[in-house]
C-alpha cells in the first residue's frame, strides 16, 4: 500500500483542526495507510502562522501513519498530484453581507482551486466539498474541469443525515445505531429535506415507530434545517466537531463499495425533480473506491416533492446569481 496524497484547505481553521489528527490516526483512510498530507491556506501571514502551529501539533502527536506534512499557501502544491482533496476552506458569511455577494466571493475561490485541481491533481483525484455554499461551489469547481469528470467531486450532507439520524433516535429513545437510510434531498441550507418517510427506527418505518406526523413535519424538519444556526448561536462559532466527523463519513463511504444508501451532493441528472446540471443531495450508492451512482425509484409523496421543490428552487436560484462565474 503506498503513501496516499491528502490535501486540505483551510486547515488552520476549525474544522482542520478537529479534523487532521483524526486523518493522521487513520480513522479517514484507515489503519494502515500512509499518509502525505498537504496543508493549504491563504497567503496571510497570521493565517500561515496558525498553520504552522497545527504542523507543530500534528508533528508532536508522532503519528505513525503521517508520513508528510507540507504547509503551503499555493493551490498547485496542495494538489500536485493529489489522491484525495478535503476543499473545507471558504469565505463566510460577515455582517450585513448578502447572500448573493457570499455566492460570488466564494464562487471565485473555487475557479481558483477548480483551476489548479484540473491542472495538477492525480488523475484518479475524489474531491469532497465543504466550505458553504457547499453545493454551489462544488458546481463552481466542477465547471472549471477540463481534463477531469464532474464526478470526481462531491460536496457534504452528511452532517445533515447524521443530525436528522441523531434527532429520531432521541424522540424514539433509541441508540443513533438503530436508525437507518435518513437521506438529505437538496441544498445544505434550511431548505434542505431529511426524508423521512423512507428512514428505519430498529427495521421499523420511522413513521411508524414516532407516531407524530407533526412532530415529523413541524420540528424535526426544521430542527435539523435550521441546527447549524443553533450551533453559531451557542458558542459562538459554526460546527466543527461535527462536520469534521461528518466529512470522515462522507469519504468513508465514498471510498467504501457497498449496497448501503446515503446521502451526497452530487452533480443532478434531472433525478427527484432538480433541475438537470444544479448539484444537489440525493441518494448515492458507492460502486467503487470514489465512484457512485445515483439511486433511483424512491418515490415521494405531495409534501415531500414540494420540499424538494423549494430546495431545487434555492439551488437554481444559486446558479443563476453565479451565472457569470460559470
Amino acid at each position: 500500500m503506498g503513501v496516499l496524497r491528502v490535501a486540505v484547505t483551510g486547515a488552520a481553521g476549525q474544522i482542520g483542526y478537529s479534523l487532521l489528527p483524526r486523518i493522521a490516526a487513520g480513522e479517514m483512510f484507515g489503519a494502515n495507510q500512509q499518509i502525505d498530507l498537504r496543508l493549504l491556506e491563504i497567503p496571510v501571514e497570521q493565517v500561515q502562522l496558525a498553520l504552522h502551529g497545527v504542523v507543530m501539533e500534528l508533528e508532536d502527536c508522532a503519528f505513525p501513519l503521517l508520513a508528510k506534512i507540507t504547509p503551503t499557501d499555493d493551490p498547485h502544491v496542495a494538489f500536485g498530484d493529489a489522491d484525495w482533496i478535503l476543499l473545507i476552506g471558504s469565505k463566510p458569511r460577515g455582517p450585513g453581507m448578502e447572500r448573493a455577494d457570499l455566492l460570488k466571493d466564494n464562487g471565485r475561490i473555487f475557479i481558483g482551486q477548480g483551476d489548479a485541481i484540473d491542472e495538477v491533481a492525480a488523475e484518479g483525484v475524489t474531491i469532497a466539498v465543504v466550505g458553504n455554499p457547499c453545493n454551489t461551489n462544488a458546481m463552481i469547481a466542477a465547471s472549471r474541469f477540463k481534463r477531469l469528470p464532474p464526478t470526481c467531486i462531491t460536496a457534504m450532507t452528511r452532517l445533515d443525515q447524521n443530525r436528522a439520524s441523531t434527532q429520531l433516535a432521541q424522540k424514539a429513545g433509541v441508540a443513533v445505531t438503530e436508525i437507518e437510510n435518513v437521506i438529505i434531498y437538496g441544498n445544505h441550507s434550511p431548505t434542505m429535506f431529511a426524508d423521512f418517510f423512507h428512514a428505519k427506527i430498529g427495521g421499523r418505518a420511522a413513521t411508524d415507530v414516532i407516531g407524530d406526523d407533526t412532530w415529523l413535519r413541524e420540528e424535526f424538519l426544521p430542527k435539523v434545517g435550521k441546527r447549524g444556526a443553533e450551533v453559531i448561536a451557542a458558542r459562538g462559532l459554526s460546527s466543527a466537531a461535527s462536520a469534521a466527523n461528518a466529512l470522515i463519513g462522507h469519504v468513508k463511504a465514498l471510498r467504501t463499495p457497498s449496497d448501503l444508501v446515503h446521502s451526497s451532493v452530487v452533480q443532478s441528472d434531472g433525478s427527484y425533480g432538480f433541475a438537470e446540471g444544479v448539484w444537489a443531495s440525493v441518494p448515492v450508492r458507492t460502486v467503487a473506491s470514489g465512484k457512485f451512482e445515483i439511486v433511483s425509484g424512491v418515490e415521494h409523496d405531495e409534501f415531500a416533492q414540494a420540499k424538494i421543490a423549494a430546495s431545487n428552487d434555492e439551488l437554481v436560484g444559486e446558479r443563476e446569481t453565479v451565472a457569470e462565474l460559470l
